[in-house]
């Protein structure tokens, strides 16, 4: 093994049934910078910058334990996105007002961040985190 990752980027893809309002929801609402966007005869395909990534790999009964200190219910399919944010409290209420559904408002966690949960287009579910200081 290596220093060196022979990963240079995660790409997630999202097939959205409704790719102008996802569009519009991911890029002009949540704010991901829009890198490039192409088109094939019948389709469209927009790259959207999100930060950073990483693979939060779970089993099982954590994930279970995520959901429950973030919701209190079990609720999150085997994927769920989640979002490093300024402040996941107004982020949340300005994802709520273009359309997401709030699943859980912002919850402080056991590893000290505020943590929403949001169900959102291309059928999503989002975690957004702010990580507290002290």
């Amino acid at each position: 093994m290596t220093d060196k990752s022979a990963v240079r980027e995660l790409r997630l893809v999202v097939t959205a049934d409704d790719y102008d309002a996802a569009l519009h929801f991911y890029r002009d609402v949540l704010g991901l910078t829009e890198r490039g966007a192409f088109a094939s005869e019948d389709g469209r395909v927009t790259i959207l910058e999100a930060g950073r990534a990483t693979l939060e790999l779970t089993d099982p009964n954590h994930a279970a334990f995520i959901d429950d200190v973030e919701v209190g219910r079990r609720v999150a399919g085997h994927v769920r996105v989640a979002f490093q944010v300024d402040d996941s409290t107004a982020t949340t209420a300005k994802l709520a007002a273009a359309g997401a559904e709030v699943i859980a408002e912002p919850t402080r966690t056991p590893w000290n961040s505020l943590n929403s949960r949001l169900e959102a287009p291309g059928a999503l579910q989002l975690t957004l985190f702010t990580e507290l200081d002290g």
